[in-house]
């Protein structure tokens, strides 16, 4: 049946959307265009702000709701189609006889009325359709125009969060429930939260915002944690679907076939972001039914695996509901028991061949590991819980989950009314006192792994006694006390070189050569460092390699070799950016931001973002720095602002917070390596460049912007646009990093 257009309400972080349809609704050759998406993503609302914008554009606009009950719908879909058939004809060529034609929700019941009802319509040359559906109608001549739910704070725009359309409609709609409401540091964190929780579907914000009348944000995210089905009470005239979250997951999932049904309840249990792989699926396993109605999204790749969710609120209504009919409990149990395994199938790797690939996917599944990892705990699996918690000992560890690790050594080594064997109790806390240390305590982990080493001689666990005196070593050395550390290490690596243990021996290897360079044997130390990094580099251990390099470039700085620094810390880059590192990325970052302002003060502007980058990447894993370390990054942070521009120095340092650790790494890297000599051509590509250009590629080099750039030789920032063009096409070069690389050859 026709009905009039719903209230005009705004419109929120739908601008680009809302400009994309008008434009492909004023194109002649379309004639049937699909808005397609979610259930509660806004299609309808979408298409009826585009037919208010453009209604004075067709001579004529109909709306027909093609799900209204009965036959209502099919009965004013017949009408329109013979009114239409019957009714005048414009001459040929005549623009003003367009009419346009909403039919909106071509859905279950409705979907093949409504898809006969399009093609009919659009065999009229008059007629432009625009239909809203779940799922494509299917038909001859289809154009579609997905709908998305909006971006929520995280999806890696790098904005604030009141700049995030998700949290923009949130606020607004609570405002609407209660005008004092305004998002504030308080409840920004809250606020963000929610709109992840229900992953920025505009009906659940809508939903979400107006609950604030009754519960603050903090207690709100707290309910939504474990259901997000609680959410209720739209509009009265609103669809019914459109009235709570359980009810608009439940008309999502209806007429799903049997087959599909028990694979979404199945998938329901993971957490967002699993990957077909490690959920044992193909790509031909049902999942198209479920893709094409929403209820399974990508959101995202790593490495040709997608990363797959399904969206809240099917996904708890699907854990709850008739596709979860035992409560899910016997898909839990499975999923536990398959990330279970997972975490031990990759440990014999992680510290060798493949160390990158499994520290990335481990990365990627770490939400869905540590699901698996509280159900065993939950169900009593005390041993289990224990073996997956030490096997998440190194994707830990690179993701910087520290206090995290901290805290489940000691909620598994605690036990739920059972005692775990004191070998399993011996690793846990020794594993305890490595993320005591990784936290900046060196202390807590001395004790730590005091305690680990009371518990293995009980045992007789030698090998696990020699590894726990590696990480006791390492705190004492953290503490001050290298002769201690010494004592302890030599013992260990003896023990270990004795038994075989390779990863384990140039673990002590590294630490040992730390003890001995402090206590002043340099040449003892640096040969042990040396042995150390063979190792690592036989067995391909990329983040032991990294650590041993650091050790090696502080040394070679001591011994005024920066070069021979600066090459070994930009090889530690790469290897912590081959496999995502967190904890130790931010020390070396300030590592590498020191060296340039020893080697190239003109690296300045990057030196300053970098030291920003690291302050941010270290908040984040809750780690600390030993004073000494402390003193020299503000002594470098005072340096720094004092030979900039406050104006220059604000900016370098705002561009460094935003970034990701990926960017970090490639700010890095892309700054140019001093050489003494210069290489062959180097001469040659500086003269073909004109001096303007000269001058510009060195700005370039020292990792300034094109706006800084701007101001700094008096010309607009469009100018230096094309000057960079001209630089990299006279020296050959596709970005910037090149182009530093390039400028790099002529020192």
């Amino acid at each position: 049946m026709s009905v009039a257009l719903g209230p005009d309400t705004e419109l929120v972080g739908r601008e680009h959307e809302s400009a994309a349809l008008r434009e492909r609704l004023r194109q002649h050759p379309v004639r049937l265009l699909t808005l397609t998406g979610r259930a509660g993503v806004g299609k309808t609302r979408l298409a009826q702000e585009a037919v208010r914008g453009l209604g004075a554009e067709f001579e004529r606009v109909e709306v027909l709701d093609a799900a209204a009950p009965g036959e209502a719908a099919r009965a004013a879909m017949r009408a329109l189609v013979r009114a239409l058939a019957d009714g005048p004809r414009p001459a040929r060529g005549d623009a003003g006889g367009r009419i346009l034609v909403l039919l909106d929700g071509c859905d279950h019941e409705a979907r093949e009325a409504a898809a006969e009802t399009a093609v009919a319509l659009a065999a009229d040359p008059r007629v432009v359709v625009l239909a809203t559906a779940v799922e494509p109608l299917g038909v001859y001549g289809e154009q579609l125009l997905p709908v998305a739910p909006l971006p929520v704070p995280g999806d890696g725009t790098g904005d604030e969060p009141h700049d995030v359309a998700s949290v923009a409609l949130f606020v607004r709609r609570a405002r609407d429930a209660d005008p004092s409401f305004a998002l504030t540091l308080e409840n920004s964190a809250a606020v963000t939260e929610i709109c992840t929780l229900l992953g920025g579907l505009p009906l659940a914000l809508e939903l979400a915002a107006q609950r604030l009348r009754l519960l603050p944000p903090h207690l709100l995210a707290a309910r939504l944690r474990g259901r997000t089905t609680v959410l209720a009470g739209g509009p009265v005239n609103a669809p019914g679907r459109h009235r709570s979250l359980a009810a608009l997951a439940e008309w999502s999932c209806r007429g799903l076939v049997p087959s599909a049904r028990t694979l979404l309840g199945r998938l329901a249990v993971y957490e967002p972001g699993f990957g077909l792989a490690a959920a044992g699926l193909t790509e031909e396993e049902g999942l198209e039914p479920l893709m094409d109605r929403g209820l399974l999204t990508v959101v995202g790749e790593e490495r040709g695996d997608l990363r797959l969710a399904v969206p809240e609120p099917v996904r708890s209504y699907a854990r709850t509901g008739p596709a979860g009919a035992d409560g899910g409990g016997a898909a839990l149990d499975a999923h536990a028991e398959r990330y279970r395994r997972l975490v031990a199938a990759a440990l014999p790797g992680l510290a060798g061949t493949g160390q990158d690939r499994l520290l990335r996917e481990s990365a990627a599944e770490s939400a869905n590991v540590l699901a698996a990892l509280r159900r065993l705990h939950e169900q009593g699996d005390g041993e289990a819980a224990a073996a997956m918690v030490l096997g998440c000992r190194l994707p830990w560890l690179a993701q910087g989950r520290l206090r995290q690790g901290l805290e489940w050594c000691d909620h598994v080594a605690e036990g739920r009314g059972q005692q775990l064997p004191e070998t399993l109790r011996a690793r846990l806390a020794d594993l305890s006192g490595v993320f005591a240390l990784a936290l900046g305590d060196p202390q807590e982990a001395v004790r730590r792994h005091r305690r680990a080493l009371a518990l293995g001689k009980s045992v007789g666990d030698r090998r696990q006694n020699a590894l726990a005196s590696v990480g006791l070593g390492a705190a004492l050395l953290r503490s001050g006390d290298a002769p201690a550390a010494r004592s302890v290490l030599v013992t260990a690596f003896s023990a270990l070189s004795a038994m075989g243990v390779t990863g384990g021996t140039a673990e002590a290897a590294v630490s040992l050569a730390g003890a001995l360079h402090a206590e002043g044997d340099r040449r003892k130390a640096l040969e042990t460092l040396e042995r150390a990094e063979e190792v690592f580099r036989r067995i391909r251990d990329g983040r032991g390699l990294a650590g041993a390099l650091r050790a090696g470039a502080a040394m070679a700085l001591e011994g005024d070799e920066p070069e021979r620094a600066e090459a070994a810390v930009r090889e530690a880059l790469r290897l912590y950016e081959a496999i995502d590192e967190r904890t130790e990325l931010p020390d070396v970052l300030e590592e590498f931001a020191l060296l340039l302002l020893r080697t190239q003060p003109a690296q300045r502007p990057r030196a300053v973002r970098l030291l920003a980058a690291a302050d941010v990447l270290r908040r984040r894993t809750g780690a600390e720095v030993p004073q000494e370390w402390r003193s020299k990054a503000e002594q470098a942070r005072t340096e720094l602002g004092s030979r900039l521009d406050w104006p220059d120095f604000a900016t370098a340092w705002a561009e460094g917070v935003r970034m990701s650790a990926a960017t970090a790494v490639t700010e890095a890297l892309s700054a140019p390596a001093p050489s003494r000599r210069p290489v062959a051509g180097a001469a040659a590509e500086a003269q073909s460049l004109t001096p303007r250009q000269a001058q510009v590629a060195l700005l370039v080099s020292e990792g300034l912007t094109n706006r800084h750039i701007a101001a700094r030789l008096g010309i607009s920032e469009w100018t230096v646009v094309n000057h960079v063009r001209q630089v990299m096409r006279r020296l050959g070069c596709t970005s910037r990093v090149q182009v530093a690389g390039a400028v790099g050859r002529w020192a």
